[in-house]
């Protein structure tokens, strides 16, 4: 990873390091969970695809001040809503940021199984279980069918692992009404 990195800072896209530490310094001095998601949150389990974005979680009560925070330092709000935003810096380096706000019961659960799992920007990286990455790729499958390809790969990949919960798995499969993608998964294992 850190090969990646040093590569990413002098090609000019975004330097994931700094940005990182940048964002996780301001929700814990705000008193906020987060979590890395995305091709970080995969990488930490082993699987390895290309990203251009930085994909965070955290509380849904954090986004106001999350908001406002990255429009002080130069990003535009591409898109929010109750459950996401996007933000986009004309710096590369500090490139595009993506977060998912989780409430409630969702959000204990998720942050309260997270774990340092590697180092980015010189700071120990929560990263949410396996199982919980693949219910927000469901969750992403549900709203977005356009995603199908790369986000069930994605979950191919984590099925494969040794010690994942098959049962949690299902359940979040059957809730979104996409047992039969989970189907279609399990016959390539």
């Amino acid at each position: 990873m850190r090969a990646i990195l040093r590569r990413q800072e002098v090609d000019g896209s975004l330097d994931f390091g700094r940005v990182f530490a940048t964002i996780a310094g301001f929700l814990e001095a705000e008193g906020f969970p987060f979590a890395v998601v995305g091709a970080f949150g995969l990488h930490a389990f082993g699987v390895t695809r290309a990203t251009q974005d930085l994909d965070m979680a955290t509380d849904f009560a954090a986004q106001p001040k999350l908001v406002a925070f990255l429009e002080s330092l130069g990003y535009e709000t591409l898109h929010m809503s109750e459950g996401y935003s996007n933000h986009l810096h004309a710096n590369p380096s500090f490139g595009r940021v993506d977060f998912v706000y989780l409430r409630g019961e969702t959000s204990r659960r998720l942050f309260g199984g997270c774990r340092d799992r590697f180092t980015l920007g010189g700071r120990p990286v929560p990263v949410p279980r396996a199982e919980h990455l693949v219910a927000m790729k469901v969750q992403a499958l549900k709203n977005d069918p356009g995603r199908s390809f790369q986000d069930l790969a994605d979950v191919r990949s984590l099925l494969l692992l040794t010690d994942i919960d098959q049962d949690e798995i299902e359940g979040y499969f059957v809730r979104a009404g996409l047992k039969d993608k989970l189907d279609e998964i399990r016959k390539t294992l």
